[in-house]
């Protein structure tokens, strides 16, 4: 459960090449898909299961520093069970919500970015890492597998410097506070859920060119 849901939720916080990325001697380059927005810094990072019945939860998740700065590095330190094996097809569904004066406002899903539902994260892992690829680390180091099925029981990640790369945003997930639930389910069986709050500051591009 917990390799799967760290992947879910550094994807829910569009971080998915530091998952790529890896320890900071490895070097991950984000393509450039002309998105006019660049991130620099994630502050007030805070999570809480939101089905605690649920066969799979996190039991901890620690991201430091905050802030953190991007690129840079951070470290993470996560622990997680799930009572059940997690198989295809595995369903993820993610909302995005940006808080606007008094209002949390829904962010559309746009080129797999923001409010989006993934319905095969199964086969999303397999074009990520594939097949016969080991997977990376600090998931290798520690015998945390990167590909369904995730067997039951509970896994540990020890503390782990992960580089996270340059990150550039579409121009909707500007600066501000945002939160995140995550759903991760297989047809009628939901297996997990957890809520993500965080801040987002972000430049243009501009800047940096």
């Amino acid at each position: 459960m917990q390799a799967v849901f760290l992947t879910l939720t550094l994807c829910a916080l569009q971080l998915c090449p530091a998952v790529l990325g890896g320890p900071q001697h490895q070097r991950f380059a984000q393509p450039d898909n002309g998105w006019p927005v660049r991130l620099s810094r994630v502050r007030n990072f805070a999570w809480q299961n939101c089905a605690p019945s649920a066969p799979a939860r996190f039991k901890s998740l620690s991201v430091i520093p905050d802030p953190i700065c991007i690129p840079g590095d951070v470290t993470v330190m996560a622990s997680g069970t799930t009572t059940t094996a997690m198989e295809a097809p595995l369903k993820g569904v993610v909302v995005v919500e940006k808080k606007i004066g008094d209002m949390w406002i829904k962010i559309p899903c746009v080129d797999q970015v923001g409010s989006c539902t993934y319905n095969n994260l199964c086969a999303d892992l397999d074009m990520l890492i594939p097949p016969g690829q080991p997977c990376p680390e600090p998931l290798r180091s520690y015998g945390l597998p990167c590909h369904c099925p995730f067997k039951a029981g509970t896994y540990n990640l020890p503390p782990s410097d992960i580089y996270i790369p340059n990150v550039d945003l579409p121009s909707f997930l500007t600066n501000g506070d945002y939160r995140v639930k995550a759903v991760l389910s297989n047809r009628q069986q939901q297996y997990g859920c957890v809520k993500m709050t965080f801040s987002l500051h972000s430049e243009s591009r501009w800047f940096w060119w």
